[in-house]
């Protein structure tokens, strides 16, 4: 009889003990599936943060940078899709230069307006630019930049773009900055120093805009690839105005760009610009030294080739960066040329080709960031007069084989992402016996949301 006693009592010491054991592994089992969703219900908090983030980043951003400005189309379905994005940009400088009544750059069209951007000497302000960007609709979005100065508006910029064509298609129509080269696209505002370039200044005044039509191609591929090609009204420099049917100018242009490891990237481009002129306003200097003005009338085509090397530690660029770049453009004119000075006026010839020109030039840059919100940089600047042709030359013009140059160094502090202080020293010697030690003190200062530039 004590067997079964025995039995039953050692039964009923074991189920409790068994019972325990299971009921502290539900509970261990419970809090491991109560951490896994609290893991994952904050992972899903964390991409929406970053999704809402990303949303409100692609209404501001007015340039996408390399090959996704044409490839990604934007998304009118996010939050605020349809509300404009408007900011406002602030520039100002002081500029010591010497007391020169006219200037100019020896041997090139146009001799005067354009040169140096027009810079005052003292205190002054540059335009300041209105920016305004925006979805249209599902299939298209719109931008529009207005300068603002003393005495008028001029709209630099109004267009629209398509955003669901697909295949890495893209069609811009209105008035815009061409494709072509670097530089072009970029506003006074984005450039690295205080002027601009001397080939820019020599070629296109400041950059070659056109009214007009856009089609741009980005292939689907790893190594970036963008093709372009433009047709426009064509009144921009070096073209004019002609008040015609068809377009004025046409210009193509292709980019080839990609990563090199995690620290540096790259992009190199080739362009060409077809422009016709009647009656171009320019300067050039005579054979006793006093001015002659001349009305051009032809074509004018310009080839260019740029490169642009970038490079950052693992891709960080907010600690450190270096920028390279370079641009090389060749300009050939033909057609004819009239104008006076004092003592002549009339045309080279009766023939339609009697002026032809072949001129060049370039410029190449670097610009280091050797620590958060500091840049230093320098840049060299370069034009080649090369062989100009005033067949019979009644107007005794003067050719030249004067080389004009410049060179630039500047430091700029950012405190911000919205705002950036400059100091700029170049010895100019674009024009002939002239070398002229200048300085400017800059500020850019951007009001509102005011997207990524291009790469």
């Amino acid at each position: 009889m004590l067997r079964p006693a025995l039995l039953a009592a050692a039964l009923a010491a074991a189920f409790p003990v068994h019972a325990d054991a299971e009921l502290d592994a539900l509970r261990a089992e419970l809090r491991e599936l109560k951490i896994a969703y609290e893991t994952r219900i904050q992972a899903l908090e964390e991409r929406l943060k970053a999704t809402e983030v990303e949303a409100g980043a692609a209404q501001i951003r007015t340039a996408e940078p390399r090959e996704q400005a044409a490839a990604r189309p934007a998304d009118p379905t996010r939050s605020n899709a349809f509300n404009p994005a408007i900011s406002l940009i602030l520039q100002g400088q002081y500029a010591h230069l010497d007391n020169r009544g006219e200037r100019g750059i020896t041997g090139f069209f146009p001799a005067g307006g354009h040169a140096h951007g027009g810079t005052e000497r003292g205190f002054s302000i540059g335009g300041s630019e209105l920016v305004i960007s925006a979805s249209i609709d599902p299939t298209f979005r719109g931008h529009l930049i207005a300068v603002l100065a003393d005495d008028e508006v001029e709209i630099e910029e109004a267009w629209f773009q398509t955003t669901r064509l697909g295949q890495g298609l893209a069609i811009k129509g209105g008035r815009f900055r061409s494709g072509l080269g670097y530089q072009n696209e970029r506003h006074p505002h984005a450039w690295d120093f205080t002027t601009n370039n001397l080939v820019y200044e020599a070629l296109f005044g400041e950059g070659y805009g056109n009214d007009g039509l856009q089609l741009k191609w980005v292939a689907p591929t790893e190594l970036f690839m963008e093709l372009g090609a433009e047709a426009g009204r064509g009144a921009s420099f070096p073209g004019t105005d002609r008040n015609t049917n068809g377009a004025g100018s046409y210009a193509l242009f292709g980019h080839l760009g990609g990563d090199v490891g995690a620290s540096n990237s790259w992009r190199a481009g080739l362009s060409y610009l077809a422009a016709k002129a009647s009656e171009r306003e320019g300067e050039l200097e005579d054979l006793n030294d006093e001015h002659a003005e001349t009305l051009f009338s032809g074509k004018s085509k310009i080839w260019g080739a740029d490169f642009v090397w970038k490079w950052a530690p693992n891709g960080n660029a907010s600690e450190q960066n270096f920028k390279f770049a370079a641009e090389y453009f060749r300009r050939s004119e033909r057609g004819s040329l009239c104008g006076h000075d004092e003592a002549n006026e009339g045309c080279l010839t009766d023939t339609e080709d009697a002026y032809r020109s072949r001129q060049s030039g370039f410029y190449t840059q670097g610009v280091y960031q050797f620590m958060p919100r500091w840049r230093t940089g320098y840049r060299y600047d370069r034009l080649n007069p090369g062989s100009v042709d005033f067949g019979s030359n009644p107007l005794e013009l003067a050719t030249t084989d004067y080389t004009p140059t410049r060179h630039s160094l500047m430091l700029d502090y950012s405190p911000s992402e919205f705002s950036r202080l400059r100091l700029q020293v170049s010895q100019d010697k674009s024009m002939e016996s002239v070398r002229e030690n200048q300085w400017f003190v800059q500020y850019i200062h951007s009001l509102g949301a005011h997207g990524a530039h291009t790469f």
